[in-house]
């Protein structure tokens, strides 16, 4: 069955073929360190930023009702139902809190290669605390053939643990959340999601969606 999609966002995304699942990336957990970007209301400048418990994953947003298609290049009218509401944010657990969370989040967005250190906006829509939320109902999918589908919408979420310190200055810890990729899927019910694991997005669409002990909805 070939598919025709419109994705959910200008960022970077993702196309899921039917039978196939969608990306999914691991994060590393060890310690690493990156300069801090300066600001007027960080605790002190020219800090280091130390990180770890980092976790990347592919997390479910949305999904809609599976649908029988029964004439090819039939368009997909069921909507999408937000299932998660992904968070720009910091959380300082420990020490002053008067570094700035958006440098906190830009130094993340270097740290993680979503952007390069110097770049003017880095890291720009990844440091928005006030990032609106994954627009689930801008985007339309046809298909080239028939069977029961089911849509559905994740992003790929990026979390680490935080110490900021410089000199002898009393050190900031806590965690911030940020999330750098959204897209849409499809899958048909009776396909087998190919190399499917546990926790992807495709396969707890299917779960939610298709019939008890469909094929798609095995890992």
């Amino acid at each position: 069955m070939k598919i025709k999609e419109t994705l959910l966002s200008a960022c970077a995304v993702a196309v899921v073929l039917v039978g196939t699942a969608a990306c999914t990336s691991g994060g590393g957990g060890a310690t690493a360190e990156a300069k801090a970007t300066p600001t007027a209301d960080a605790v002190c400048e020219g800090g280091v930023y130390s990180w770890f418990n980092m976790e990347k994953r592919d997390v479910l947003t949305g999904v809609a009702e599976k649908e029988k298609v029964d004439r090819k290049g039939a368009g997909l009218t069921h909507a999408l139902t937000r299932l998660h509401t992904p968070r720009t944010a910091v959380t300082f657990e420990k020490g002053p809190r008067a570094v700035d969370a958006k440098a906190v989040l830009q130094a993340l967005a270097v740290h993680t290669g979503v952007a390069e250190a110097g770049d003017d906006g880095v890291g720009t829509e990844f440091a928005d605390v006030h990032r609106p939320a994954q627009n689930l109902d801008d985007g339309g999918t046809t298909i080239d053939g028939v069977g029961t589908v089911v849509r559905y919408a994740w992003v790929e979420q990026v979390a680490a643990d935080f110490r900021y310190a410089c000199g002898d200055g009393k050190p900031v810890t806590g965690r911030a959340t940020s999330w750098v990729v959204d897209g849409s899927g499809l899958l048909e019910c009776a396909t087998p999601i190919e190399n499917a694991k546990e926790g992807e997005p495709a396969l707890a669409a299917a779960r939610l969606s298709c019939d008890p002990g469909a094929p798609a909805a095995k890992a």
